[in-house]
Parts: structure tokens; sequence; C-alpha cells
């Protein structure tokens, strides 16, 4: 195994690699890129686009064009050699392109609701240091342990040409700013028949080409690989797989363990715990006091005593789960809750008992979510008793993810199209002056736009002035389309699946113009992506009343 920079014919060449042909030469950038890169202003690029070395003096821009560039950041590629296919992992495989993983590297910025848990330690001392170092911009940087994850800990040493750097969940850093980056498997673009690995980001900077070039030829390998995980035996009692989200939370409910689901507004929590259980019980804790969870105590004068009446969430939680199936108690805002009411949560939590009197259903489970405090001044933190009552889920959207919820909510064609070339502005930062953009603000953008006849002037008032601007410079540019080309029938099979959305979605903006033709290179890309024509014609018709 041995690691270098991509030749430019390899990139270039008429006959370089097929990935390059497919997707283009531009190459997206990790968090640690952007923050360990000198800044020429190319980090405020809304594609997310960064200029990355070559071999023999060679560079490609932001744009994926060949050229001279004064700051660039490092795409590795590595050579395999006999037996090193055996330590790829979780390959994928769409059209043409196959990716693996191969290795850990500190690439992405530590969530946030962890963010504030990592400073604390770190300041007391009781951030565990491990052995494990990486040489970041040439200096060595120690890596911590903070409950499962592996972080290093950056200080972002740059004057960014906007005054900050952008990153990949929307934070935005200065100059003199602390980060927390987190050590995530690294994934490749596998060329089988060249035994090549291409990174599918550029993944760090810092370095002059020399400098890099020595790096990848020397611990930049070592670093690399993960560490050597121990060989079950056959007859273990136990196993153990990666989960995602979705099925920890059912692993967790199936075994009734207390859930706790951290996320930042706009994540998905909610709709998580409904995806488990359509029925739950959501129970706003912001709006509950002490008095509402426990149920009210009533004087009956005819009797001379004081009544006991059962809260209305419980009676309503025991009429559901009387079919015998398992229904979810879902406590949401718990962070928002005051303290009298997280004690009282507490004791049904510890005891499945509420107010010392009334047990909840045999086949309830509790599932509770809380957000972030960086984003509520009125968010506590959980007491830890509480806190130690969970299991803890922390909750992370990304376009990736988020995708195939939004194709089956039947999420508006162009913000899934803006997303998808665009994952940056999936979640923007909150400034309090105007709108920003997050997973569930794009629902909203789709609902505005799919009752407006696709209005593009409504997305402002949303997710912020410079998303809404973006998005109307990205499907402009769009349209600047000439013409839609001549492909052979060999070249349309060699397309991959993401190539023939994109030469389907040239057509749509053409028919208007070229309406035989247009439709006539669709049928060629199949079935499926002639139905996807059709529909969204169908509903461009409908919005304009042709």
């Amino acid at each position: 195994m041995k690691s270098s920079f991509l030749s430019p014919e390899q990139v270039f060449a008429q006959r370089g690699l097929t990935l390059f042909e497919l997707l283009g030469a531009a190459a997206p950038a990790t968090d640690l890129a952007l923050l360990s890169s000198d800044d020429d202003g190319f980090l405020v690029d809304a594609a997310g686009g960064i200029n990355y070395y070559l071999s023999e003096g060679g560079c490609v821009d932001r744009f994926g064009r060949s050229g001279e560039c004064a700051v660039c950041a490092v795409r590795p590629a590595i050579l395999l050699e006999a037996g090193d296919q055996a330590l790829l992992r979780r390959p994928r495989r769409e059209g043409e392109l196959s990716t693996v993983e191969y290795g850990v590297y500190p690439m992405n910025i530590l969530d946030v609701t962890l963010r504030d848990m990592a400073s604390r330690a770190l300041k007391e001392g009781t951030l565990r240091k491990l052995k494990k170092t990486y040489t970041l911009a040439g200096k060595p940087i120690p890596v911590y342990q903070l409950g499962a994850k592996q972080i290093v800990c950056l200080t972002a040493e740059h004057s960014y040409a906007a005054g900050f750097a952008q990153l990949s969940d929307g934070t935005c850093v200065s100059e003199g700013e602390r980060v927390f980056l987190e050590l995530r498997p690294v994934r490749w673009f596998y060329d089988a028949p060249n035994s090549l690995l291409v990174c599918c980001k550029a993944l760090f900077a810092g370095l002059d080409r020399a400098a890099a070039e020595a790096y990848l030829a020397g611990p930049f390998l070592s670093e690399l690989a993960p560490e050597e995980a121990e060989e079950l035996p056959e007859d273990a009692p136990y196993r153990y797989e990666q989960r995602d989200e979705l099925s920890l939370i059912r692993a967790y409910v199936d075994a009734d363990i207390p859930v706790f689901l951290h996320g930042l507004t706009g994540d998905g929590k909610s709709d998580r715990v409904r995806q488990v259980d359509p029925l739950a019980l959501d129970i706003e804790l912001v709006n509950e006091t002490p008095e509402t969870i426990n149920g009210r105590a009533i004087y009956n004068e005819a009797k001379n005593e004081i009544i006991d009446v059962k809260p209305v969430w419980l009676v309503k939680l025991e009429r559901l789960c009387e079919d015998g199936q398992i229904h979810i108690l879902f406590f949401d805002e718990l962070t928002n809750a005051t303290k009298q009411t997280q004690s009282v949560i507490f004791k049904i939590v510890l005891e499945r008992v509420v107010n010392n009197r009334w047990p909840l259903p045999a086949n309830a489970r509790i599932v509770a979510a809380g957000n972030d405090r960086s984003e509520s001044s009125a968010a506590h933190d959980l007491a830890e008793p509480l806190f130690g009552r969970f299991a803890h889920i922390y909750i992370r959207t990304t376009v990736e993810n988020w995708m195939p919820w939004a194709v089956r909510s039947r999420i508006n064609p162009y913000v899934l199209e803006f997303l998808a070339n665009n994952d940056l502005y999936l979640r923007t930062p909150y400034t309090g002056a105007e709108g920003h953009a997050d997973p569930r603000r794009w629902e909203m953008v789709s609902k505005a736009l799919d009752h407006s006849g696709n209005d593009f002037s409504l997305l402002a008032p949303i997710v912020g002035r410079d998303t809404a601007e973006a998005f109307v410079r990205f499907f402009r540019a769009q349209q600047q389309l000439a013409a839609l080309g001549h492909y052979t029938d060999e070249e349309l099979a060699r397309f991959s699946i993401a190539r023939r959305y994109q030469l389907a979605q040239q057509c749509l903006y053409l028919s208007a113009a070229k309406p035989e033709e247009a439709r006539a290179l669709v049928t060629r890309l199949g079935p499926e992506f002639l139905a996807w024509f059709d529909y969204v014609q169908q509903r461009k018709q409908k919005a304009y009343g042709k």
C-alpha cells in the first residue's frame, strides 16, 4: 500500500480514471481541510469546492479545472498491493462507481451536543488522552477519548477571507477559536482494475507541496490505518454490528430501556420516534408543570376528602396501551423543562409510577428528547441522576441520511436537487436577524414552493437571504445550458445513476424549447428516468396552469 498525489493524466486525460469522467475533478473539503488551509477566498465557494495538489506540479482548482493554485489541500490516492483489498470495508456501488471505507481520520466537527462536554472535560483534565496522534499541518496532535468517540482539538489559526470558515454542519469558526473534530472512517472511490483508492474529499491542508508529499510518503498511512479489531471466536455468545440511529432507538425500546435523543432543532427527533411508533403519545414539557404531569388534588365537599385525579396524559396512555402493543411515551423538550418538572419526570423514569400512585402500563416505553443549550437560552442541563437513567443517542442529520426521507415525503424536486449539490446549505447558523436553514425549514420551503407554483421569492423569509440567493443562482446556472448534446447508447450505458439524473434534469430545463428532442433523450436513459421526467413535467404544468 502506497499513498501519493493523483497525476494530471489520471484526472484530465481523455482516457483518465472513470470517476473523473463521471463526476468531474472538483473535490469537496473536510472540515479539517477548511480549518487548516490558508485562505485565498475560496472557502466561501457555495459548492464547497477546494483546490488540491496533483503530482508533477499540477493542481485542480475548486471548480475542477487544471491550473496553478496558490493555496491547496491534499486529496490522497492509495495504490493497493496484493492482499490490501482485504482491508477495505463497507463497499457500496452506484452505477459504474464503487466506494469503500479504509482508515480513520479527524475530518468533521464534533456534534454540537457534545462540544460543551468535550470543552469542559479538556479544561478539567478529565478528557482521556490516547497513545495515537495525527500530524496535522505539520504538527503532532493528540487524540482524546470522549465516551465512545475519538476526537482531536484544534485552534483555528487563519484569518479567513469571509472573516470565518463555515463547516459542514453550518458552524462558523473564526481565527483563534477552539474546534473539536471527530475521527471518522474515510470513504474512497475504488478503481479495482487499477488497484487504486481515491479519497472522496480533499482530506487535509496547511502543507506546501513538498511537505505534503513527504507526509504522504511517510507517516500518513500509519496514522490513517484503523486499529486492528480483535477477532471474535466463531462460537462467541455475543455479536457486534454497527447500527444507525433508528435501529438503536428500536433496540432500546424493545429492551425497555429509556432513551434520550439529543440533537439540533429540525434534526427529526420526533420524526424518528414516529417511525418507531406512529401512535406515540407526545408530551411537550415546555408547556407542562409538575401539577399537570402528576395530576391534581381536588377537594370533594360532599365526602369532605381530597381526591387525586389522574393526569389527562396518563389516561390517554392507558387507553392507547389497551391493544397490548408496545407504545412510546415521548417526553419532548425535556431540557427546556424547569428543574421542578425534571424532578417529576425523574421519578416516572426511575419508578415507572406517577405521583407515587399510578403505574405506567407494562407495554409503555419512555423516550425523551431535548435541544442543546447552545440553541436556547431557556435550556437546562439535565440533572446527573436523570441523565444517568437514559441511553443517549446523538442525532445528526446530513443530506445523505435526510434524502431518503425527503424522497418518501415527496419534498419539492427543486429542494432535493439544490441540497444534493449544495449539502452545506442543509443547515445554516441562526442569527436572530433573519431566516436560517435546517431540515425542518427546508420542508417549509417545499410546501411554499408547492403551493405557489415554485415562486423562489418565498425562500428568503424562511432560510435567509444568502441561502435564497444561492438557491436562485444554482438554478439560473442550470438553465443557461445551451444544448442537450449527442450521446451514443454506449456512452449512456456508462453513465452513473447520478449522472443520468443530471442529464434528465437538463432535458427538463430545455424541454420547452426542444420538447421532442428532450423527451427522446430521457426515454433512452430508462423507464425510471422517463417516469421522473413526466412526474415533474405534470407538476410544473399544474402549477402554471398549462
